[in-house]
């Protein structure tokens, strides 16, 4: 947006807020309060998505529905639809672009990307990407998670290389990152040229990344809007006046407060929410409802509109994930490049497989990406990576979420040989204790003794739960951790741990430790009674903490974040570049040799953690 254009969007601004009794005025009226013209100078329609997280092959709990084959074919198909000026609506100009755009978190750890991981690059991932024919693409959180090197072999497999866009990142100290940095791989905003019109894209990454995937030497800015502002005004001072932002924030809330301090935006594509935004009418997939306003409880439309720093409406939008939906909004501008409307056809469109609106799977996807991961993911059920002396207990309750299980030590060992194996690497304390909430163990099941396979791993431990190492943690936290642990027992809840490198002693009959969501200690716990690390040392003796040095703890993300409530506080950690399912895995093949011994592994547990009382 140039200055001029700018100037005039306020004065739109200004003479629709007269006419206006209430609130924001969306751009249609203010295209009917400032313009005249039959038509509009240009229209862009901006197919995008975020958040496919390698669900390739369909709906998670459907899947009739998404699949990255079908969603090809259907931006595909709504690509030729859009450009054709047979095809403009009322007040829409027959001079007319269309941008594919991604918000990021476009593949994620788990047996379909496994399937990536095992044939090499270029990724699956990366030839549906190719396939779909992205014009941009902004770098989002989970691209960080099994570190910058993946990350680079990822975009580097995609055909056609379309620019992977952040402004707040800095990957200069990655050599493979900063390679595709030189090459125009990876920028911080890129132009798009359209029917004679250049669109400005800049791209933006949480500040949140380190502390929640595995940038290692890749240097975030924390000020966000200063970044994204300083492209936007690099692109406006080149004359370019349709500027479009692509972020990947975590959530759509976010980017509605950050535009509030930007100015010269005229549309933003929000990524890493899963929020649904739609209308009524909008065919759903089914099972997925419209996402609703956490403080008014309205459901949430599309697009939404946030109020720039100069009083503009800047439309909003995003998708909910796993390829399930193409957004799709259709933006008219006048010759000054000022947003005048905003198309009523916009909205979220299921990719579905079944009834009136099916698409047929894109031939070449087919056959390059979902009929080998399909091969693959089948082959994970048939792969044997251990033989168990001992039946392995995941059930529940009675089970994981009440009490010590075998199956339980094996994923806290897991996590423990992680942990110090990728210290060095990633530079860290090698962890002395390893903690895994139950809820993170998802067979729910006794895996009978015999064959273990590679699809039991990822029973077990499904989630993109990365481990994570917690140095130096006072040893009064560290009782507070275990207090969380215990402090719903006897009932059976998620929070109950799994340990490693420790055992301890609780009783369910004294006071229960009482924790508030930001990990504050509201009311003491006097559950645990005893704890002792593996090499001998004491850390808590009839109940008090003993004073010593801290203790390294190694844990997943989820849990280092806070999550069922365990009392990190904020303590920093490092994801060590893989999943917990991906240390099971480890563990199961390397360290025990694709056995599991009923003497290392017996039935009801070793004696870590003992109820008295």
């Amino acid at each position: 947006m140039t200055r001029t254009a700018s100037q005039t969007r306020r004065v739109v601004a200004v003479a629709v807020a007269l006419v206006l009794t209430v609130g924001a005025a969306p751009p249609a009226a203010a295209a009917s309060a400032g313009q005249h013209a039959d038509r509009a100078d240009f229209t862009l329609t901006i197919l995008h998505n975020n958040d496919g997280e390698s669900q390739l092959l369909g709906a998670p709990a459907d899947p009739d529905y998404g699949g990255v084959a079908r969603f090809a074919t259907l931006v595909r198909q709504l690509r030729e639809t859009e450009r054709d000026p047979a095809n403009a609506g009322a007040g829409e100009s027959r001079r007319r672009g269309v941008l594919t755009l991604s918000s990021g978190d476009n593949f994620l750890a788990g047996p379909q990307f496994a399937a990536s991981l095992d044939k090499g690059v270029p990724f699956y991932d990366s030839l549906a990407a190719g396939r779909i024919d992205y014009d941009a693409v902004a770098i989002g959180n989970h691209e960080f998670d099994l570190g910058p090197d993946i990350l680079a072999d990822y975009v580097s497999g995609v055909p056609g290389r379309p620019p992977f866009l952040s402004a707040n990142l800095d990957v200069s100290a990655e050599p493979a990152l900063a390679g595709l940095a030189e090459q125009g791989g990876i920028a911080s905003s890129t132009v798009v040229r359209q029917r004679g019109e250049q669109i400005g894209v800049v791209g933006a990454t949480t500040p949140a990344l380190a502390s929640i995937s595995s940038p290692r030497d890749v240097v975030v800015d924390p000020d966000v809007r200063g970044a994204i502002q300083a492209e936007v005004d690099a692109l406006t001072a080149r004359g370019i006046d349709k500027i479009i932002l692509i972020s990947h924030l975590q959530g759509i809330h976010e980017d509605r407060a950050l535009l509030a301090r930007l100015r010269d935006v005229d549309v933003a594509i929000a990524g890493g929410g899963d929020e649904l935004l739609a209308a009524d009418d909008d065919p759903l997939v089914p099972g997925d409802t419209i996402t609703r306003d956490p403080q008014t409880g309205e459901p949430l439309r599309y697009p939404l509109y946030a109020v720039d720093a100069e009083g503009v409406d800047v439309p909003v939008v995003t998708t909910a994930g796993d390829y399930k939906y193409v957004g799709r909004i259709v933006v008219d501008f006048d010759a000054r490049g000022v947003v005048t409307s905003v198309a009523e056809r916009s909205g979220p469109v299921r990719v579905s497989g079944v009834g009136a609106d099916a698409v047929r799977p894109d031939p070449v996807v087919r056959r390059q990406v979902t009929r080998p991961v399909e091969d693959y993911v089948a082959g994970l059920q048939a792969r044997v990576v251990a033989s168990s002396d001992v039946a392995l207990e995941g059930r529940r309750d009675p089970g994981v979420r009440t009490r010590e299980t075998n199956l339980g030590n094996l994923l806290a060992d897991a996590l423990l040989d992680a942990g110090r194996d990728q210290a060095d690497r990633y530079g860290v304390a090698a962890p002395q204790v390893a903690l895994q909430n139950s809820g993170g163990i998802r067979n729910n099941a006794l895996i009978p003794a015999g064959s273990v396979t590679e699809l039991d791993t990822y029973a077990v431990a499904p989630f993109a739960n990365f481990v994570a190492v917690v140095p130096d943690v006072p040893r009064a936290q560290v009782k507070e951790l275990l207090e969380n642990a215990v402090s719903s027992a006897p009932a059976a809840d998620g929070r109950f741990a799994q340990v490693a490198g420790v055992r301890f002693t609780y009783d369910p009959a004294r006071t229960a430790q009482q924790v508030d969501d930001a990990g504050t200690v509201v009311r003491a716990g006097e559950r645990v009674r005893e704890a002792t690390l593996d090499d001998g040392t004491v850390i808590v003796a009839d109940g008090q903490v003993v004073d010593g040095a801290g203790i390294s703890i190694v844990t997943n993300d989820f849990s280092a974040r806070g999550g069922d409530q365990y009392p990190f506080r904020g303590l920093p950690f490092t994801s060590v570049g893989m999943t917990y399912q991906q240390a099971l895995l480890g563990y199961l093949t390397e360290e025990l040799g694709g056995r599991v011994t009923a003497a290392d592994y017996p039935e009801g547990g070793e004696g870590r953690i003992v109820r008295i009382g």
